[in-house]
């Protein structure tokens, strides 16, 4: 597989305008964990192996264990995940499906999210999981390889 272009190169406005989200949510609050389960998970969705590769990585790296991050495709049929990230990964399947059923996001799922983060944290959640989609949708249309990011630094 080759890339089909460098969007940090060819965009850069656009590029810094989405590492503005990562800082914003970095910052926002919201546990690190719980950030990188939603990426891996919105990732394995969309079909981004660049994003998977590399969310998991970084997962394993801040001190992630390999049956969370194994098993974060099947979190409903495993004990390993708190119910505070088991509902924000409902909310990221939700999302990130959104065309799957009538109504896109169901109350039930959005309530237990709402249950386990306060508004503040609930919208960085909402806005992790949009800026995954649009990093996922960025990564598969221009092929990016997974592996190159950590290859090329290391």
């Amino acid at each position: 597989m080759k890339e089909r272009m460098d969007i940090a190169e060819v965009a850069p406005e656009g590029y810094q305008a989405m590492l503005g989200l990562e800082k914003y949510l970095n910052g926002s609050g919201l546990p690190r964990p719980t950030l990188k389960l939603v990426k891996v998970r919105a990732s394995q969705i969309n079909g981004c192996g660049f994003c998977v590769d590399m969310h998991s990585h970084e997962a394993k790296q801040a001190g992630e264990s390999d049956e969370r991050l194994f098993s974060v495709a099947a979190w409903r049929e495993t004990p390993y995940y708190t119910d505070a990230e088991r509902a924000a990964l409902a909310l990221a399947e939700e999302v990130t499906r959104l065309s799957d059923r009538a109504e896109a996001v169901p109350d039930h799922v959005w309530e237990e999210a709402a249950r386990h983060f306060e508004p503040p944290l609930l919208a960085a959640l909402v806005m992790a999981i949009s800026t995954i989609n649009a990093w996922n949708r960025i990564c598969v249309t221009t092929r990016k390889v997974a592996g190159s990011l950590r290859n090329q630094s290391g």
